[in-house]
């Protein structure tokens, strides 16, 4: 039996290079100050040894002889979340599910199993007790006969036990709480976790039980530890938006077995979380007529179209120095869209305040918004009520032209859907290949720059 001895290495976080001393610089990923100190145990075998996949054979086989049938895939009888799996969950797969504290992860995890009892589920739970987990199982509702709950951390006990249950789906709450008995490091290491991950994904691919992997996230957004662990899972799903607000994103980062430009939404409520199978209905205006500083946008968040309402407001600069603030819409892109205002089209707003807001606490970075943006702001500072039935899609550029933007035609019919009967595009955008059926309920107009946009849209003014 080998001697177990142990060394210090430094870990890259970003890509999970290995090095024998400390360097500024990543020598593989090139990122700077992203190596970590770790001690790690030698001479013993390495339990995340390679992943056997069932039924991949041990010999090379012809391209032509490899089965592509579709996956059998789990339905978790959540709409949103089906769909953004790529139409459920694939049998074996290890879905990393990552978010800030208090998003709605473990919310999401419990509610699975609940309105699943089908499904034959074990609860791994990490970071809270039995206790509590069954507090807010009564606060979510729903069947709890077929779930199990597992209050536990060394994944050596995990997989002895659900190797003894054999459940239908398997969720660990979280990685970053779990350890392994064959590293000498702490629970959260960069170490820990990519042998944490490993020894789930070993057991899902032999077993053939589908595991949902809770993560949390730095401050700086992305998920914590090693890069390395988003390489290992099969799906990263991550959770967006403002904690304290009402609307979640759970937005699909990486999908072997389906797209990555799906998105789901989702209303945080005192029972749980509840679908949104028809976002623009909930962001579109919900006043009276007649309000300034209101434009709706016909923006596109993966290839899901809909529509956002844009705040603005304009105002005389109470300080020597001009405000500008930005809520859910990046600051720097205001300020360069209000520069084109003030250039291009010859509007003083250097000595104004102006403040943007996206209803509904979202975080927005379709340029198409440079339209809506402009609109708003514009009729913030006239004090004039762009009518509720129109809409905008188009991106702006530094010397105030209107440019196209991606996907037009599901835009289009998305805001003759609602009930929208005029939309503001470039002049730029091609419409041949939209069926007539689309255009029939709404009229596209199509503007060059901001002046042109300007003297159409307040015309009366």
């Amino acid at each position: 039996m080998a001697t177990v001895k142990t060394k210090t290495v430094w870990f890259c976080k970003e890509c999970g290079n290995e090095s024998s001393k400390w360097m500024g610089r990543c020598p593989a990923c090139g990122e700077w100050n992203t190596m970590v100190e770790e001690t790690v145990a030698t001479g013993k075998k390495n339990a995340s040894a390679a992943v056997s996949v069932p039924g991949s054979g041990h010999n090379p086989m012809p391209l032509s002889e490899i089965d592509s049938s579709v996956e059998n895939r789990i339905s978790l009888n959540n709409g949103e979340v089906d769909r953004i799996l790529g139409g459920g969950l694939v049998e074996g797969s290890l879905v990393l599910v990552g978010g800030e504290p208090g998003i709605g992860k473990s919310t999401l995890s419990l509610q699975i199993p609940l309105h699943c009892p089908a499904l034959k589920t074990l609860y791994v739970t990490g970071e809270e007790s039995a206790r509590q987990v069954k507090l807010r199982t009564a606060r979510i509702g729903g069947d709890d006969s077929n779930c199990l709950i597992y209050s536990e951390t060394q994944m050596e006990n995990i997989i002895a036990q659900a190797r003894s249950v054999m459940p239908d789906l398997m969720v660990v709450d979280s990685v970053q709480t779990m350890f392994s008995q064959n590293v000498e490091s702490s629970p959260g290491s960069v170490t820990q976790i990519k042998e944490t991950a490993s020894m789930l994904l070993r057991f899902a691919k032999e077993t053939g039980v589908p595991v949902i992997l809770i993560g949390h996230i730095t401050k700086e957004g992305s998920i914590a530890g090693p890069k390395i662990l988003e390489h290992i899972v099969d799906v990263v799903l991550q959770f967006e938006g403002d904690n304290r607000g009402t609307y979640r994103l759970l937005r699909s980062i990486k999908n072997r077995f389906g797209s990555t430009s799906e998105l789901a939404v989702f209303e945080m409520t005192g029972k749980g979380l509840r679908e949104v199978s028809n976002p623009s209905e909930m962001l579109i205006p919900m006043h009276e007529d007649g309000l300034s500083g209101v434009a709706v946008s016909a923006m596109l968040d993966g290839t899901r179209p809909f529509l956002i309402e844009v705040q603005s407001l304009v105002s005389s600069a109470a300080y020597g120095t001009p405000q500008r603030s930005a809520t859910g819409f990046d600051v720097r892109r205001l300020n360069m869209l209000l520069a084109v205002l003030e250039k291009r089209a010859g509007f003083r707003l250097s000595v104004k305040d102006v403040f943007l807001n996206m209803a509904g606490g979202l975080k927005v970075s379709d340029p198409a918004c440079d339209l809506a943006v402009i609109a708003a702001v514009l009729s913030s500072n006239f004090d004039f009520a762009v009518p509720s039935d129109i809409c905008f899609a188009g991106e702006v550029g530094l010397s105030g032209e209107i440019r196209p933007v991606a996907q037009t035609e599901r835009r289009i019919i998305e805001a003759a859907r609602l009930g929208f009967r005029r939309i503001y595009v470039s002049s730029f955008t091609n419409l041949e290949g939209i069926d007539p059926q689309g255009l029939k309920n709404i009229d596209v107009v199509k503007v060059a720059d901001v002046p042109a946009l300007c003297r159409s849209l307040f015309k009366s003014e």
